[in-house]
């Protein structure tokens, strides 16, 4: 009767020196060696094999349980606790808190092993990636123009590492518009948007991830009478939409875009020695150009999709950053710590306790409208101190002012906390941080390594002793 049998390696090698053993091609001490036994383990080698043949050369333990493994009442009551307090605990973090917690003693393979058998653990090569279907282009031109901004060191070594805002076509993958800019911010998405806007028109609309600039849930960053970022309220107002991915996969046109723009236009970039941002903005319409030449595609319908501006819309009145503000009774407003001052004109007079627009735009100038009307103004800034030439000629304060300037120019005095990043705003009159920097006074700069403690400064404290002996001799 045949029977099906199992063998290793080491048991095969086995078999085959008792063959030869028995076969007198070579003695027990010559396979003992051979095989790194004993003479007489050997010999029980011998001696199973006239018993049982060829089977007794096979482990015993074969197909049997271990003699050291846990009982199944251990396993199932280590799995109950992992299932009630450790579920989704990975199999090392589990053992060393069953060790910590509970002084229950498991190997990390063995229980890797039960975890994965009652389905609490998958490892990471066998959990099911995230499927990403691929999805067709759209038809016709500007149906949908993706949009995103790039962070990268564009010039290397030779400028500072910036932001490239790519708008992208969806149906033909051509580059509509490049914008280098220090950040990802509105000022600079406004001024991108309003340029590629003049020059080709109104898209249908406009895709983007869910970056603060498109979609926030902070109040501070949205328009309050929209409920909108100021970006999309800018859109709004032209009767453009824009949508929100939820994944970079779903934007996968301007996302692949990104990484081919840094490898080639950081080369050309290189090669044309451009280390600049006003620079690079002029060089990136050529580079455009190059860029749809290589690797645009036809749409599959020739229609062009972009709109003209309607009569109604301003394209510059809606490229800003628009905030509510009530007059008071004085006609001033408040804005960005920046006190703003009507002049009282008769149109001017009749507004008192009324709402008006603050328009801040990203070339740097600020209007103040009530329906559709500029209303005049002047400003005082309340980070501003009293000039120094005022108080010149008296002897005692002026040497107090002095110290109180040095003071205030330690401070660090900040605009409004819910004011807008103006890393992309140009020229504006909220650059002024403190009033010592206003009145000349020069503002000690931050050293690398550990700051100066100007309490024990000794030039500091020189200046104030100095000060106080000068009142007490006038006294």
């Amino acid at each position: 009767m045949s029977c099906l049998m199992t063998m290793s390696q080491k048991e095969l090698n086995r078999l085959e020196a008792v063959q030869k053993i028995k076969d007198r091609r070579l003695s027990v001490v010559q396979a003992a060696e051979m095989l790194s036994l004993s003479r007489s383990h050997m010999h029980r080698l011998l001696q199973a094999y006239d018993r049982d043949g060829a089977i007794g050369l096979v482990s015993r333990k074969r197909g049997r349980p271990s003699n050291r493994r846990h009982s199944d009442e251990f396993r199932n009551a280590v799995l109950d606790l992992i299932r009630e307090r450790y579920h989704d605990f990975g199999p090392t973090l589990a053992r060393e808190k069953l060790i910590e917690l509970h002084r229950i003693a498991v190997g990390k393979e063995t229980l890797r092993q039960w975890m994965t058998g009652a389905g609490i653990w998958t490892s990471r090569r066998e959990r099911k990636q995230r499927i990403y279907q691929p999805r067709a282009r759209r038809d016709c031109l500007s149906e949908l123009v993706q949009i995103d901004g790039s962070h990268h060191w564009w010039f290397e070594n030779r400028g500072p590492k910036c932001a490239l805002l790519v708008y992208i076509d969806d149906a033909t993958g051509k580059l509509l518009h490049l914008r280098f800019a220090p950040s990802e911010n509105t000022f600079d998405y406004l001024q991108a948007t309003k340029t590629y806007l003049e020059e080709w028109g109104k898209p249908i609309a406009f895709y983007s991830d869910k970056h603060g600039v498109f979609r926030s849930t902070h109040a501070s960053e949205k328009d309050r009478t929209s409920g909108l970022t100021q970006f999309g309220r800018a859109l709004y107002e032209l009767n453009i939409d824009i949508i929100c991915a939820n994944t970079p996969q779903a934007k996968g046109r301007v996302e692949r875009a990104n990484r081919t723009l840094q490898d080639r236009l950081v080369k050309e970039l290189r090669l044309r020695g451009i280390s600049t941002l006003d620079d690079a903005n002029a060089f990136a319409p050529a580079f455009m150009a190059d860029f749809n030449r290589r690797f645009g595609k036809e749409p599959r319908n020739p229609k062009n999709m972009h709109r003209v501006l309607a009569e109604h819309e301003n394209l510059d009145g809606a490229m800003c950053r628009k905030e509510v503000r009530t007059l008071s009774q004085s006609l001033t407003l408040r804005y960005d710590k920046v006190i703003f001052i009507l002049d009282p004109t008769t149109h001017t007079k009749k507004l008192a306790g009324q709402k008006v627009i603050v328009c801040d735009y990203p070339d740097g100038r600020l209007e103040i409208m009530h329906e559709g009307i500029t209303l005049p103004y002047r400003t005082f800034d309340t980070l501003r101190s009293v000039h120094r030439s005022q108080v010149v000629e008296n002897k005692r304060l002026d040497d107090i002012l002095a110290v109180v300037a040095e003071t205030q120019a330690k401070r660090q005095q900040q605009r409004s906390k819910s004011a807008p990043r103006r890393t992309g705003q140009k020229d504006h009159m909220f650059g002024i941080r403190d009033g010592s920097t206003a009145n000349g006074y020069q503002k000690r700069g931050t050293k690398p390594g550990r700051r100066t403690d100007f309490v024990s400064d000794p030039e500091v404290n020189a200046k104030s002793k100095k000060a106080i002996e000068r009142m007490d001799a006038a006294e």
